[in-house]
């Protein structure tokens, strides 16, 4: 059974439309690097906007996520992951939901119903016990000693903004005898499904309202799902990863059986990086965001690719990113049509970090020329800097004789841990409360400085990527030259000239081809749906976008660019402000 299919088929019987998948890097959320979840970039029409394909969607989205990158290697985690998801915006709520997940799970996967758990709110001093999910499971079937009251069963983006309860699926992943009462402690029981119910507003002094469209956004691990199906506990096992587990085992001449974290680590990091190097966006390897990630993954499984004893100048990547592509290109086609930028970018960087690993070994001698100890600070340095493990820290040491500081470098690692998620808090939050008045006067900016771009620089100029925080924009194209600074100045002068000018922003809904032909910019329009949204301001710029925009260019302030830098080979990026 192919378990994608299967969902997208019931829910199209449920009145469901399948929307194209979103690329993996946002165009209108500036609150991630990545696409974590399949309602990221349904956040305009989880506000209110009218969706063009209707009330009731459904999809399957490519998702990253690199909070648990340092728990990849056991048997349950995945930086790249599809979710299965359906949606209601503003029409059917709990009821239906839960029916259709019952549904699913039962009628379509044959679950057996004995095997199911949930979890419901528990209530709190605003909102009450969700008795209405509680009643519904009853009423399909989940016994009382099934069913569990939880305070975290509630979602919010953020601290304020929409909310609501949410009721979680658990299936009992053991052959033991499944307790007749379900303990979500009880590690034999895992997640499987999550549908939240927004029907609060949240204010920031805390203060609870109900909302005027109430929506169910529910999420579904394909990877998980499909092990729980295949009853295997360890996903690397179930058939979505089996046939690149052997090809793996067909390089390395090992069995996976005793090399499951290195073997785990290639598949899953050559899977992520062979999408993130295909997305649209046009990510490169570099110290910075996006960049940094991929470079970080790229790295990592060379590095578990050397413990496994593969030769690293082999062309052991290329042929496991090369069945990867041909496992997925039917669902993202993207990856077929980017299959060369994708080799080139393993294969580049596995060049460069050859060249790191060896000055690496050249900075060791140095660090430790008049010592014997490797303290914590230099075991962090060879980490942070040149990208050695610590496991090979204590094997070049050992070799020289040398005692390392392995605790303090752990302190160090941890420290440097928390930094990072403290840092980037408002990076990964996702979710809805990314597009605040700055911010949508960033992202209409953008496209007055695409339409500027094209008619200063070349005509050739479009967005190959662009990010937004509520202190500047950054907009990524395409160009084989720095920018001098007549051309910055001249860009920079039509934009205010546009701004002031106060021309209105007016949308239009139509078909693809209908905007094709109305000479919309269509960047990636394969990941767009059949009806669209086109913006057009003044007769010089029309494009295909689904993001926020002011009413009139009026409202966006004073233009200014700060920097254009190089962003990669033939990139050129612009950071910019408004005042």
């Amino acid at each position: 059974m192919n378990v994608r299919d299967e969902y997208i088929k019931f829910f199209e019987s449920k009145g469901h439309k399948q929307i194209p998948s979103s690329p993996i890097v946002p165009e209108n959320d500036p609150t991630v690097l990545f696409n974590t979840a399949g309602m990221q970039p349904l956040v305009p029409y989880l506000m209110g906007e009218v969706h063009p394909y209707g009330k009731r969607l459904c999809d399957y989205q490519k998702c990253v996520r690199l909070t648990d990158l340092d728990e990849i290697g056991d048997g349950t985690h995945h930086t790249f992951f599809e979710m299965l998801g359906n949606w209601s915006l503003g029409d059917y709520f709990k009821h239906e939901s839960i029916e259709y997940s019952f549904d699913f799970l039962t009628k379509v996967l044959n679950i057996p119903l004995e095997r199911l758990a949930v979890t419901v709110f528990k209530g709190d001093e605003n909102i009450p016990l969700d008795e209405v999910s509680a009643d519904r499971w009853k009423e399909l079937g989940i016994s009382s000693d099934r069913i569990a009251y939880l305070d975290d069963n509630f979602w919010i983006a953020g601290d304020s903004g929409p909310c609501g309860s949410d009721t979680e699926i658990f299936y009992f992943r053991s052959d033991e005898e499944i307790p007749d009462k379900f303990d979500p402690e009880d590690e034999r029981w895992v997640e499987i499904w999550n549908n939240v119910f927004m029907e609060f507003y949240k204010d920031e002094n805390g203060n609870i309202s109900e909302l005027k469209q109430k929506n169910v956004d529910t999420g579904m691990g394909l990877e998980r799902i499909v092990s729980v199906m295949e009853g295997v506990d360890d996903n690397y096992l179930s058939s979505i990863w089996k046939d690149v587990i052997d090809l793996i085992c067909e390089i390395t001449g090992l069995p996976y059986e005793g090399n499951e974290k290195a073997m785990r680590i290639v598949a899953d990091h050559i899977r992520t990086a062979t999408f993130i190097a295909a997305d649209p966006a046009k990510v490169k390897p570099s110290n910075t965001d996006r960049g940094y990630i991929l470079r970080r993954l790229i790295r990592r499984f060379i590095r578990y690719a050397k413990k496994l004893g593969i030769d690293i100048n082999s062309d052991f990547d290329e042929k496991i990113s090369l069945l990867i592509i041909d496992k997925y290109f039917k669902y993202y086609p993207e990856l077929n049509d980017n299959k060369k930028e994708v080799l080139e970018v393993l294969k580049n960087e596995k060049v460069k970090f050859n060249r790191t690993l060896e000055k690496g070994l050249r900075e060791f001698d140095k660090l430790l020329k008049n010592s014997n100890t490797v303290d914590k600070n230099i075991a962090f340095k060879l980490y942070d800097t040149y990208g050695f493990p610590i496991e090979l820290t204590v094997e070049e040491a050992e070799v020289r004789g040398m005692d390392v500081d392995v605790d303090g470098f752990y302190e160090k690692f941890h420290e440097h841990q928390e930094k990072s998620r403290t840092a980037s808090k408002g990076m990964f939050k996702g979710g809805l409360l990314g597009h605040s008045e700055i911010e949508t006067k960033y992202h209409t900016a953008t496209h007055l400085l695409n339409a500027a771009l094209k008619k200063v620089v070349d005509s050739s100029c479009c967005q190959l990527g662009s990010n937004i925080t509520t202190e500047r924009m950054r907009f990524d194209f395409p160009c084989d030259h720095k920018l001098s600074d007549d051309e910055k100045k001249e860009v920079e002068d039509l934009v205010n000239k546009w701004i002031e000018e106060d021309y209105p922003v007016t949308k239009e809904e139509m078909s693809k081809d209908e905007a094709v032909k109305s000479g919309a910019e269509c960047r990636f329009i394969e990941k767009y749906p059949d009806i669209v949204s086109v913006y057009s301001i003044g007769d010089f710029s029309k494009e295909l976008c689904g993001g926020p925009h002011v009413s009139h260019t009026g409202e966006i302030g004073h233009f200014k660019i700060k920097k254009e830098q190089s962003s990669g080979a033939g990139v050129r990026r612009i950071k910019a402000i408004i005042e």
